[in-house]
């Protein structure tokens, strides 16, 4: 069986190198409180610096694309609660002239 690696987003990547650059926490503290290994971090550190906002591209769906899904997804929810408030409001009629 194959090793599962975790994988950590774009943004806790940046924030864990933020901690040790600008709030200048070592990296051995930093990595013992987030559960990384100093190698790890001081490798995010060197990726970042050399790539900035390029750094940590990540293999997963781009964020537009979830966020596309997710509107979808609320568009059609919201259909469906509209759809119930209007069965609702007809048998509450009925019920009420029967």
């Amino acid at each position: 069986m194959g090793v599962v690696r975790k994988q950590y987003s774009q943004e806790f990547k940046q924030e864990a190198v933020r901690l040790v650059i600008e709030e200048r926490m070592s990296v051995a503290q930093v990595a013992r409180d987030l559960g990384l290994t100093e190698n790890v971090l001081h490798r995010w550190k060197k990726e970042l610096s050399q790539h900035g906002t390029k750094a940590f591209p990540g293999h997963g769906q781009p964020i537009e694309a979830e966020l596309a899904r997710l509107r979808r997804e609320n568009e059609v929810l919201k259909r469906e609660r509209d759809i119930l408030k209007q069965a609702t409001i007809f048998f509450a009629q009925h019920h009420r002239d029967a």
